[in-house]
């Protein structure tokens, strides 16, 4: 089918609309010579979009109620069993819902987007099937990933299996309660301001943030390329690392990868931390909010770490702190410009794009007043950077992130990992409904500090469990080289192998 011409009265308001003065005389004129280019168009139009084959079958599942998502957890299920062998053979998994599964509807926590069914499985969806594993469906997510908490969902609240009405964290706030609560072996996670940690350190299980570009985004919704990334969560170390020697690697569609160094993950583990080198890095334990308990736990793991044989000291590293500021340009204006104005894909880069993902998404602009608070506050803020500033703050901060990545490399070169708190706090109370604008907002943002400088800086860095505050978990951090993820796993393997986390 053609595509459909400007008139020309429409040629004088798409110049218009460019800054440019032109009459119906001349709009007429440049009418005549743009059919050409659209006769183009119409060539594109006609041809079979380039997408990769589904190889295994799926019915589209339902959304589950009543005890079968008491948590609030899952939005849709759908078992896909991949191959009869493999390496994750017999495991479970739940994806976040913002990634593609074809056939089976995925709305992102948002009901702008409820109804879009993807065409097409995400890379790491097909590495997992041909692998073995068990997909049981699609885990909540906040809204467009836009939160720390978990009370953004237009599914609804989810639950904290820990302690009902406490907040499971986000934005895979889903995938970390079906995790802790037993429901799947594993998940997928994504993390741009520290969306698989947070959880992971809310509800007590193990969440890894590999280094960007490690594991390929392909088919997974994008908010900002740049600090696009997503890994595993799960109950225990030894999954974790299994999982991602799954999901690592090129897969030649994603821009965000840059020749990534697999690593065989597993033979980390048990091998025990005499010897390594740990800096506990002081500015991680000074961020505003941060909860006595919170500091008393990880100081304490700390501490087992050094009794296991490891080197721990106390260091500085002040552009922990600078990062904080410098992510927020990157963030909001990033995802300003690519998940909202450029329909979820934006533009400018080589890869897989979803095309029926931007048709379905750019429906947006007609229903903005349904967006989150906090998404509504995230993009006013990117908006103001890209008009007012013309994006220069966005420009500046991803050149200042070159300087920070080289300072937390100089440091990861005199220790193999540095350690902090997850997050500040253990979990809040889930708002009320009609709770303020004031409160929703926090309770989304108020951890994000402590994670979100390995987001634009790329480290990898993992959340593991290290004993109760308030009768809730609290997460330690450790954070590694760029495709250092082993030496975290090593680390994690001898930590967990210490006794149970829960009495530390």
């Amino acid at each position: 089918m053609p595509i459909t011409r400007p008139s020309v009265p429409q040629v004088v308001e798409l110049a218009a609309s460019l800054g440019m003065t032109m009459t119906l005389a001349e709009a007429a004129e440049y009418h005549t010579l743009m059919q050409a280019n659209f006769d183009a168009y119409d060539v594109v139009d006609a041809l079979p979009d380039n997408i990769p084959l589904v190889k295994y079958p799926r019915t589209p599942g339902y959304r589950p109620t009543g005890e079968e998502n008491k948590f609030g957890a899952w939005y849709y299920k759908s078992e896909v069993k991949g191959a009869p062998e493999g390496k994750l053979a017999g495991r479970t998994v739940a994806l976040k819902d913002n990634v593609a599964l074809a056939g089976v509807p995925m709305m992102n926590g948002s009901s702008t987007l409820e109804g879009f069914v993807p065409m097409a499985d995400a890379t790491i969806v097909t590495r997992m099937l041909d692998a073995g594993a068990t997909i049981m469906g699609k885990a909540v997510c906040e809204h467009f990933c836009l939160s720390g908490g978990s009370h953004t969902s237009d599914p609804g609240p989810v639950h904290n299996p820990r302690k009902m009405g406490y907040s499971a964290g986000g934005s895979s706030s889903g995938s970390g309660a079906l995790v802790a609560a037993g429901e799947v072996d594993m998940a997928i996670g994504g993390d741009q301001g520290g969306s698989i940690r947070m959880p992971a350190s809310y509800c007590g299980i193990y969440g890894m943030k590999p280094t960007h570009g490690l594991v390929p985004y392909t088919g997974v919704m994008p908010i900002e390329s740049t600090i696009d990334h997503t890994g595993p969560m799960t109950a225990n170390v030894a999954d974790n690392a299994l999982l991602l020697e799954v999901l690592a690697g090129e897969d030649g569609l994603d821009p965000r990868q840059y020749a990534p160094k697999v690593d065989d993950y597993t033979g980390y583990l048990g091998k025990g931390v005499k010897g390594l080198k740990i800096g506990i890095l002081k500015e991680g334990f000074e961020v505003t909010g941060t909860q006595p308990g919170v500091v008393e736990k990880v100081r304490a793991g700390a501490e087992r770490f050094a009794r296991m044989g490891a080197i721990v000291e106390e260091i500085s590293l002040p552009e922990q702190t600078i990062a904080m500021s410098v992510w927020n340009p990157i963030g909001l204006e990033g995802l300003t410009a690519q998940m909202m104005l450029g329909n979820g894909m934006g533009f400018n880069w080589k890869g897989l794009y979803d095309v029926g993902l931007i048709d379905a998404h750019s429906a947006w602009r007609e229903r903005a007043d349904d967006l989150s608070q906090t998404l509504k506050l995230s993009m006013i803020v990117g908006q103001w950077g890209i008009t007012h500033y013309r994006g220069r703050y966005y420009a500046k901060a991803q050149n200042i992130t070159r300087a920070l990545k080289a300072a937390f490399d100089a440091k990861l070169a005199q220790y193999d990992l540095l350690l902090l708190p997850t997050l500040p706090r253990v979990a809040s109370k889930i708002p009320e409904k009609g709770a303020s604008l004031a409160e929703i907002v926090t309770c989304a943002f108020e951890m994000i500090g402590t994670t979100s400088p390995h987001d634009i800086t790329g480290h990898p860095a993992m959340s593991i469990p290290c004993g109760l505050s308030e009768g809730l978990p609290v997460g330690l951090m450790l954070v590694g080289k760029y495709y250092g993820e082993g030496t975290i796993y090593q680390a994690a393997s001898a930590f967990e192998a210490d006794g149970d986390w829960m009495t530390f």
